[in-house]
């Protein structure tokens, strides 16, 4: 369980939010929605330990995270908007080397079936500073594959994706979900994996 409490996030002299507190359960979609400015990026970072808050607490599992350290950052696969993948490098490569950063090595095989599975057949061996930004896209998702973590954030996970590759992301969510993963997103696009009985979270509202 992720819990976060009395939460207060400031960015220079402009306070974010303050005194934010919500649950998410196993098995949960959180949908965090605002405006651009609303502080979902900065919210989204700090939860997983990379900015540091003004005051709150985030738990897992009942303890703080900045006492679990690494054993928080197993269980966690963070993606922001940026692709974070190296453009003289393959796919291939990527996946590999991201997959060693994470502490969850992966074989050879498996990255390739990985890259397969997010559509990238016949591209795994390009350089990705030749492929679409939407395949870019495709080589930071298929991360996702290869986790064991139980708690996913995903910073605008379905920018630069085609219909295609929307649903196909929508159903890894939906998978891991049902696994009793837990998942927390932003994202500016009409999904159905955010609409519905979704948990949903309105900065700046």
């Amino acid at each position: 369980m992720l819990e976060i409490i009395n939460l207060t996030c400031t960015r220079g002299d402009r306070t974010l939010f303050t005194h934010l507190a919500f649950t998410v359960s196993p098995g949960s979609l959180l949908h965090i929605r605002g405006d651009n400015g609303s502080g979902k990026t900065t919210l989204l970072r700090t939860l997983c330990g990379l900015f540091l808050q003004d005051t709150g607490e985030v738990r897992w599992g009942g303890k703080n995270i900045r006492k679990l350290q690494e054993t928080y950052r197993k269980e966690l696969l963070y993606l922001g908007h940026h692709n974070a993948i190296k453009d003289d490098l393959t796919g291939l490569e990527n996946l590999h080397i991201s997959a060693q950063l994470s502490g969850e090595p992966a074989s050879e095989k498996n990255c390739w079936q990985a890259l397969e599975k997010i559509g990238l057949r016949g591209y795994e061996d390009l350089p990705t500073k030749v492929l679409s930004q939407g395949q870019k896209r495709r080589v930071a998702l298929s991360r996702l594959f290869l986790s064991k973590a139980k708690l996913w954030i995903l910073d605008e996970p379905f920018t630069a994706l085609d219909v295609a590759a929307v649903d196909l992301l929508q159903s890894i969510i939906s998978k891991h979900i049902e696994n009793d993963g837990i998942v927390l997103l932003t994202t500016h696009q009409e999904v159905a994996l955010t609409s519905g009985h979704s948990q949903q979270l309105h900065l700046g509202a």
